[in-house]
């Protein structure tokens, strides 16, 4: 059985660490709430602006809309 890879939700290249640390979580905990609202809002703008000129740009999009869901996840926290 040939397992694809998920390059959007789960690309390899930012898996869970060996202390079970996924980078996302990561880079929240380093920057704090309002910097890591920057920063996914500046991921939504890369993978925008680089669309159709670097890559597979549905690719490209569905991160931009992965980086667009988690801004919106962290906006309506409590």
């Amino acid at each position: 059985m040939i397992v694809a890879v998920d390059m959007v939700n789960h690309p390899p290249h930012y898996a869970i660490s060996d202390n079970n640390i996924e980078c996302i979580d990561a880079i929240r905990a380093a920057l704090g709430r309002e910097q890591f609202i920057g920063f996914l809002r500046g991921q939504v703008i890369k993978y925008q602006w680089r669309l159709g000129k670097k890559g597979d740009p549905v690719e490209d999009n569905a991160k931009s809309v992965w980086y667009a869901n988690k801004l919106s996840e962290v906006l309506n926290e409590a």
